[in-house]
């Protein structure tokens, strides 16, 4: 008893779930050496990329899409329709060694993610063997990027080739909007500083464990878990005052 009677004490805190899943489409893309990649499709590619311009290889930028849709329906069970909010939301990647020369080499550097208002862009299917010339491609991500969209943070990278690093992102209005409404949300990550080499395994990679891993973690609305609280501690003292004395 004396367990439900500390839940009836002020202060109580609401008890948090958690939600992962894996990219339902993800891309890099890259100027080349001299621009002469920038038309090539790289969506079914083992591998995600970032890297800074002016390196020997070229500019390399990566795109993620999530589906919400699973996320919000187990929030909803547990915690009613729309009856729960965003605690935080954080972004695993796995690094690995560049296996193709189309990469430059990982490097430690700064690097940004943000929220893409637009999600109407294509995964595509091409490979660094195989590129494809649909999908997107670097010439046709700025027609993705807009004014809109919202820095969800600045990250260092070590430079490893092996391991994986957890990222928390900011929750934005609108970034965490696109998490409630349990629809697409999209992310982009770009080099923030011209050191930075930084390649990570994608959705496409053999090892389920290894690909890009996007977890939220919410709690119930503060003012239903008051009334949850509150009704429980209702019952447990009528309980007790019901209860015969010796």
């Amino acid at each position: 008893m004396a367990i439900f009677l500390l839940a009836c004490r002020p202060g109580t805190t609401a008890s948090a779930a958690t939600f992962s899943l894996n990219p339902s489409a993800d891309a890099f893309v890259t100027t080349g050496p001299s621009g002469n990649l920038s038309n090539n499709n790289y969506g079914g590619a083992g591998a995600l990329s970032l890297a800074g311009p002016g390196l020997s290889q070229g500019e390399f930028q990566s795109v993620l899409q999530f589906s919400m849709a699973g996320a919000k329906a187990s929030f909803d069970s547990q915690f009613g329709a729309g009856q729960w909010t965003i605690q935080s939301v954080t972004l695993q990647l796995t690094a690995t060694a560049p296996n193709n020369p189309i990469f430059n080499s990982n490097a430690p550097g700064q690097f940004s993610v943000s929220w893409m208002q637009n999600d109407s862009w294509t995964e595509g299917t091409g490979t660094p063997q195989a590129p494809a010339a649909t999908g997107i491609t670097f010439s046709t991500l700025s027609n993705f990027v807009s004014g809109a969209d919202q820095l969800l943070g600045t990250f260092g990278f070590n430079g490893a080739t092996n391991g994986n690093a957890m990222y928390s992102l900011n929750l934005t209005p609108s970034f965490s909007a696109d998490v409630l409404s349990g629809g697409a949300l999209s992310l982009r990550m770009f080099a923030a500083d011209s050191s930075i080499g930084y390649l990570s395994d994608s959705r496409n990679f053999g090892t389920t464990s290894a690909r890009p891993l996007l977890t939220i973690t919410a709690v119930p609305e503060p003012a239903v878990f008051s009334l949850a609280v509150l009704g429980a501690c209702v019952l447990v003292r009528r309980e007790l005052w019901l209860k015969p004395r010796r």
